[in-house]
């Protein structure tokens, strides 16, 4: 993508994720909790903000960011544990994913860790490549490490919240729906995610050297 159309790209989908904040931020079902979990959106965008006359993300990475926002977005909007994800999804096909696969809990939460690893891994994975030496095993390795620590702090953040905020507030901000597993259950699924969108990429790597490696081996035998 040529540099004038990357910046268009990347401005358009920055108004078009301002445009979703504000929408969604009309009557939310939990105005603190709200405030709270668009504090780490505008950490996150004010720093790609800050570092895009240094640093600027390919325009996969910033779709895949603004991606996994608008997920977000959807749960600061309703609180993760209370997004209608099924009622809309009956509404549409007739179906009730809770009572086809039995869930007795909201599990939009759990998409949303998923999501983290699944989406956020790839400009993660950017970024170590473009600025550190890392490679290979360890390139893998540390970009994993990220995923898992950086879910791990937020996991820390929701705790020190929770344990500051009145009752109603804690419940919408932490969102564990009394599963005394939940903080584990959320890192582990942040983990595979990442760990399925690294090995994605490694097969598609590998798929689209192989190609390559014929037509320099064939350019590089003596001609009969």
């Amino acid at each position: 993508m040529q540099p004038n159309a990357h910046t268009r790209y990347e401005l358009a989908l920055l108004i078009l994720l301002l445009s979703i904040v504000v929408v969604l931020g009309f009557s939310p079902h939990s105005r603190v909790d709200w405030a709270l979990e668009n504090l780490l959106v505008l950490l996150l965008v004010g720093t790609l903000v800050a570092v895009s006359r240094w640093f600027r993300l390919s325009a996969v990475s910033i779709s895949l960011v603004f991606v996994f926002l608008c997920i977000h977005e959807l749960g600061s909007h309703y609180t993760y544990s209370l997004v209608p994800y099924d009622r809309w999804c009956s509404a549409l096909t007739g179906v009730s994913l809770d009572k086809t696969f039995g869930l007795q809990r909201n599990h939009f939460d759990r998409l949303v860790h998923l999501s983290y690893g699944l989406l956020l891994v790839y400009p993660v994975r950017e970024v170590l490549l473009r600025l550190t030496p890392l490679r290979g095993f360890w390139l893998f390795f540390i970009t994993m490490n990220i995923m898992l620590s950086t879910s791990a702090v937020y996991e820390l953040v929701e705790w020190i919240g929770g344990a500051y905020l009145g009752d109603d507030t804690s419940q919408a901000f932490v969102g564990a729906q009394n599963d005394p597993w939940d903080s584990q259950k959320d890192m582990a699924l942040a983990v595979a995610g990442a760990f399925f969108s690294l090995l994605l990429v490694s097969l598609c790597r590998k798929t689209q050297k192989a190609p390559m490696t014929t037509a320099c081996r064939k350019s590089a035998s003596p001609s009969k």
